[in-house]
């Protein structure tokens, strides 16, 4: 069984869902990138999403933005996420995926980029930029099954459109909360609520959701419709507020055992 699979089903036996915890890779530099994804793991970490910086994160909100600017000033390369990858497995056994635009990809090279990501104990991928439609490219080269592809699914997905994305994904599907970029406010649990019921009738893939949440009210409400809740900014924002403390890994340890307290209440 793969590692995200793995961890859903547990989390599902303890009536629980997933934290997915979202940090761009080499910010603010590698060295302390390593420090900070292994204390967040240690700390109750259920998914790591680790992010590839990009030149042009038109998703993202200006938060990871920054962040990226920050990774790519430090030289960060995509073969450094991947070798960051692979010593953060060393130090933990949490679900690891690489969240990327398709350039970084595209120049590293497709092959070559599977067989490095995987080697290095990576478990899946999702590219913010790439449709199901212009995909076959890149999977075709996937020798296995070992590799989940995340699909994202809008606000705005129409039920055919959810059933056509849900068709090509694997370990779980990131329903966006809301239109916009990362880091924007304002939830509307009920509408993201019918969101997710529209998605499980057409996939039993579990549903995580991202976008706008911030505060451990927050993912308490979105865990009671979601199977997972997915958090970027607001670890970014502690990063970027805090960057030169050396109590950084542990600040950080510290929200990710709050927004995990929160995935455990009982559902309604």
């Amino acid at each position: 069984m793969k590692r995200i699979e793995k961890k859903f089903k547990e989390l599902s036996e303890l009536n629980e869902k997933a934290l997915v915890g979202f940090v761009t890779a080499g910010d603010p530099d590698l060295g302390r990138s390593l420090a900070i994804a292994t204390a967040m793991c240690r700390a109750g970490l259920d998914v790591l999403e680790l992010g590839v910086p990009f030149s042009d994160p038109t998703a993202d909100g200006p938060v990871i933005q920054r962040a990226s600017s920050r990774s790519l000033a430090a030289g960060t390369t995509l073969g450094d996420v991947i070798e960051l990858a692979a010593r953060i497995r060393r130090q933990s056994d949490a679900p690891i995926i690489l969240f990327s635009y398709y350039n970084p990809i595209f120049q590293y090279g497709l092959e070559a980029f599977y067989r490095d990501a995987l080697a290095a104990g990576a478990d899946g991928l999702l590219v913010v930029d790439l449709p199901p439609e212009e995909s076959d490219e890149m999977t075709a080269l996937w020798r296995g099954a070992d590799f989940d592809l995340i699909r994202l699914v809008a606000p705005t997905t129409p039920a055919a459109r959810m059933a056509r994305i849900a068709s090509s994904a694997s370990g779980f599907l990131y329903l966006v909360s809301m239109t916009g970029v990362t880091g924007s406010d304002g939830l509307d649990v009920p509408a993201i609520a019918r969101q997710a019921d529209r998605l499980r009738a057409v996939s039993d893939i579990p549903v995580c959701v991202g976008f706008g949440i911030s505060t451990p009210d927050d993912v308490a409400a979105v865990s009671a419709v979601a199977d997972g809740v997915v958090i970027g900014s607001a670890f970014e924002r502690m990063i970027e507020e805090n960057i030169d403390s050396p109590d950084l890994p542990a600040m950080l340890a510290e929200m990710v055992h709050g927004y995990k307290a929160a995935t455990q209440a009982k559902r309604p």
